[in-house]
């Protein structure tokens, strides 16, 4: 199940080119909207520290100014109001700043620098970044009825300490609670539901674009495979739309349709031309064989009767393999098991040695008296080179399997395609007295390409079996 399903993926979206699009498409969407959300978090960033900085400055002047307005008697009871809104004010003199940085205070050299433009440089502000247990936190975000003791964090927090100088020379410490950063927003639960829903309507899109765009493609192989099958009908229903589509599509649609009609005009002229020179050479070959008949040399006249009768033979096989590639008859549903159950009986009632073992079971789609022709052309030539026929018949998934094989001596392994083409006969592995023209095989084959099937051959070799013809076709 698992080896099915992993096939079918890598089918639908690695080697079909919607999934290829598809993926394209998804892919480069994604990797553009986390580029944007990146940089957008990026300058998120850099604004809400630019907004908090001048928070800072506004509250850190506030306190300064108010104390510097506040008698010194009273300066501690205004420290501690700020220490109930996350600032904390302690009037000591500052430490030394190698001593500050063993306690892990680091400089904050822009916070300094945007202080003393508000307060002045008289005020000899310095700033420090420090993270630790000893910060003082900020109220926003606990419970109202807690009490002083529990609101201070027992996890480490980060603050700013805010060293200055006031008017009358008093030197204080601000520590002020830095609020918590908050995660980017793919890192944020409640996030995930967005996330979903882009990439949800991210995946329709993609899906949605890929089809459109390879929409007209599927059309076209569509028509290109049915191009051989609809020859010598009258396909006009199968031509592609001219007048819809982008241009670059009515284009080659219209390309397409023009290349169809001629290759259908080409075929239908080389049929009418056989069949002429057929027609008209029965005539001559017909009287031909009536004056042979008064030859006074008996030998002499069984010799040329011989000749006309392969000469009659080979127009007859052409006609037939034009045909094979030529064929109007219209497809219908058939009984595949009726149709070769008449075919061996018929040829055991002619003296010829043919079995069959195997059923389909159901009904397949397909021209009878082709079908009939190319299962026939196989069973005759396995008896004619291989002194009998098996035929065997099963079902595979969708797929009809035909096997005729014979008790010959086989082919070469190398010449097992060179025998499928038209007028190829091998001598050398074949009896020479057996006749033929080279064209059933090629005949049998053109009718199961028509049938959206293939012939193929292989070498048995074993239990005194020879060659196997192999038919492959699809039911529907």
């Amino acid at each position: 199940m698992l080896k099915s399903l992993a096939s079918r993926f890598v089918h639908v979206f690695i080697y079909s080119m919607t999934g290829r699009f598809f993926l394209i498409l998804i892919g480069g969407i994604i990797v553009c909207a986390a580029f944007a959300l990146s940089l957008a978090a990026y300058e998120g960033k850099n604004m809400l520290y630019q907004v908090r900085l001048r928070h800072l400055t506004e509250r850190v002047e506030q306190i300064v100014l108010t104390l510097e307005l506040t008698p010194q008697t009273a300066r501690k009871q205004v420290a501690d109001i700020t220490s109930k809104t996350g600032v904390r004010v302690d009037f000591s003199a500052p430490e030394s700043t190698k001593l500050l940085q063993t306690k892990g205070y680091n400089p904050d050299i822009e916070a300094s620098t945007a202080l003393s433009k508000v307060l002045g440089d008289a005020k000899k502000v310095l700033a420090y970044q420090h993270t630790g247990l000893d910060c003082p936190v900020r109220p926003d975000g606990f419970k109202r009825n807690e009490s002083s003791a529990n609101v201070q964090s027992s996890s480490t927090s980060k603050c700013r300490i805010i060293f200055a100088t006031l008017n009358d020379g008093t030197a204080i410490r601000i520590d002020v609670a830095t609020p918590a950063e908050s995660l980017p927003p793919p890192f944020r639960v409640d996030f995930l539901p967005y996330l979903g829903l882009f990439l949800l309507c991210v995946s329709l899109l993609a899906w949605f674009v890929a089809n459109l765009a390879t929409r007209p493609l599927r059309k076209l192989a569509y028509a290109a495979h049915r191009v051989g099958l609809s020859l010598g009908q009258q396909a006009d229903e199968e031509k592609l739309p001219e007048d819809t589509g982008p241009a670059e599509v009515r284009e080659a649609a219209i390309a397409f349709n023009t290349m169809q009609s001629q290759i259908r005009h080409f075929v239908e002229e080389r049929t009418y031309m056989l069949a002429a020179i057929a027609h008209d050479l029965q005539t001559p070959l017909t009287r031909l064989r009536l004056r042979l008949e008064k030859v006074s040399d008996a030998a002499l006249r069984d010799k040329l009767i011989n000749d006309l009768s392969v000469t009659l033979e080979m127009i007859k096989e052409g006609l037939e393999l034009s045909r094979s590639l030529n064929e109007g008859e219209p497809f219908e549903m058939l009984d595949l098991d009726s149709l070769i159950d008449t075919i061996c009986n018929d040829a055991t009632d002619a003296g010829l040695e043919v079995t069959q073992s195997g059923r389909v079971g159901v009904p397949v789609m397909a021209r009878p008296n082709a079908l009939r022709r190319c299962i026939s052309n196989l069973v005759e030539n396995a008896v004619k080179y291989g002194q009998f026929a098996h035929v065997i018949v099963k079902r595979e998934g969708q797929k009809v399997i035909i096997s005729v094989i014979d008790g010959g001596d086989g082919i070469p392994e190398d010449q097992l395609l060179r025998v499928l083409e038209p007028f190829k006969r091998l001598e050398d592995s074949r009896s020479r007295e057996s006749g033929g023209t080279g064209l059933g095989l090629t005949i049998a084959r053109n009718i199961a390409e028509k049938h959206r099937g293939s012939l193929r051959l292989r070498n048995i070799c074993a239990g005194g079996l020879g060659l196997e013809a192999i038919v492959e076709m699809a039911i529907v």
